[in-house]
């Protein structure tokens, strides 16, 4: 990695949040201060998070022993969250979160950017984690590192009372509606939420890709405080839990924020994470969230794009879906990442991979494997059936894009006819990948 003249990379400690946070509200704007920034947790691993600075000349300061002294100023920023176990289809592998990118304006079209990514590609590397994965704020950015928007999420607008499906075993649930409470709440949310990612159905038995739990105590901390700054004039975080027996099988994080007008009240509630283990739960959930009074409609956020609440709607044209990007990946490593995962279905074929920023992934690889179990990538000289950059292997690396879908888009070729067909339906998935949380 080079660093243009006149900058270069720290590492940022604990002591210096105040810095950070100054520059976190150049890149991305804020209403609120640092000073009261600085009351809230903060979600950071310190010991992964670094700083750029430029060095320039003081031109105030009286020189010492003929020097002028310089003055160091943190000009971007970027951290990343080391997740141990982040799911991707069959497995569990160490990633890289990248998070908390930014640039000061007046320093930006120099190159830092491009200098901290291949710094935090060289962390990955050094930490083993053969994976890198994020939320992109702008999404025509991180394509050029060789991200690829790995995951969609459903964004729906539900009204009230929308009638659902019955499912057996929903009445006999237990159902508590409380305010959330860290001390009571945060282990039992970390628990089924993790749970959850492992095996979102019981029918599959397969887990969901791209589903991070929030594994450190730092971020632990930013989702169980609840800053009335961000609340957007609603109500403090509620949670509804369902139980069998004593068991947790389901919760449900809410806020509603209620619109007196003249023809009566018109609510909106808020759903955060809707997490359910099996179809009783999220059906009991799911009917409990739609029928809060003083509300005529329900928002949730961040729902994968398979979740049970479009097949349980009797009536789907009466909500308003949207699909927005969620998770972005780019393989690090190669030979580590296609070998961790599972395939769908029996794999055999040669991929030809350009990698302009980490030549070691590019060339060709022989990816070998049996269905739902393990699989090799290894170098290769043999001429390849299928032909693609680093970005779109990443893409469909989670399953939630197909290999033919790229194809016809014209970012995929196949040299061997038949190749692309059963490449796609191997890399692709039961259960459709997405994270519950920004990070």
């Amino acid at each position: 990695m080079t660093f243009p003249d006149g900058y270069r990379l720290i590492p940022l400690p604990q002591s210096r949040h105040a810095d950070l946070l100054d520059l976190d509200s150049w890149s991305f704007p804020t209403p609120h201060s640092v000073e009261d920034l600085l009351k809230l947790p903060s979600p950071l691993s310190w010991d992964r998070t670094v700083a750029v600075v430029s060095e320039e000349p003081d031109a105030q300061a009286v020189p010492i022993d003929g020097a002028v002294p310089v003055t160091e100023t943190v000009v971007a920023i970027h951290s990343s969250y080391p997740f141990s176990q982040f799911p991707v289809p069959g497995a569990q592998i160490p990633v890289g979160g990248l998070t908390w990118v930014g640039v000061h304006p007046q320093h930006r079209r120099k190159g830092i950017l491009s200098a901290m990514i291949d710094a935090h590609f060289q962390h990955c590397i050094d930490r083993g984690e053969a994976v890198s994965a994020l939320f992109a704020a702008e999404a025509g950015i991180y394509s050029r590192f060789g991200y690829g928007q790995a995951a969609n999420d459903l964004r729906v607008t539900i009204p009230r009372r929308a009638p659902l499906r019955p499912v057996e075993g929903s009445g006999d649930l237990t159902l508590r509606l409380e305010k959330y409470d860290a001390a009571r709440h945060s282990d039992l949310v970390a628990a089924v939420h993790a749970e959850a990612g492992r095996h979102p159905s019981p029918a599959s038995g397969v887990n969901r890709p791209g589903w991070a739990t929030r594994e450190t105590a730092e971020l632990r901390a930013t989702y169980d405080d609840d800053p009335a700054m961000f609340r957007d004039g609603r109500e403090s975080r509620r949670i509804a839990i369902v139980e069998s027996d004593g068991e947790p099988r389901g919760y449900a994080t809410f806020r509603r924020k209620v619109d007196w007008q003249v023809r009566g009240p018109r609510g909106t509630v808020a759903a955060g994470e809707v997490v359910a283990l099996d179809a009783a739960a999220a059906h009991r959930l799911w009917s409990t969230l739609l029928d809060l009074d003083l509300s005529d409609e329900l928002e949730p956020f961040l729902l994968p794009t398979d979740d049970a609440i479009m097949s349980l709607l009797i009536d789907p044209r009466s909500a308003q879906p949207r699909i927005a990007d969620n998770v972005w990946v780019r393989i690090i490593d190669i030979a580590a990442a296609l070998s961790a995962r599972q395939y769908a279905t029996d794999i055999d074929v040669v991929l030809q991979v350009s990698d302009e920023r980490l030549p070691a992934n590019a060339g060709t690889w022989h990816l070998r494997g049996t269905g739902f179990s393990a699989a090799t990538a290894t170098p290769t000289t043999r001429s390849p059936d299928l032909s693609l950059s680093i970005a779109e292997l990443s893409r469909v690396y989670l399953g939630g894009f197909s290999l033919a879908s790229l194809a016809a888009a014209g970012l995929v070729t196949e040299h061997t006819e038949g190749a692309l067909a059963a490449a796609s339906a191997a890399f692709g998935w039961p259960v459709a990948p997405a994270c519950s949380w920004v990070f």
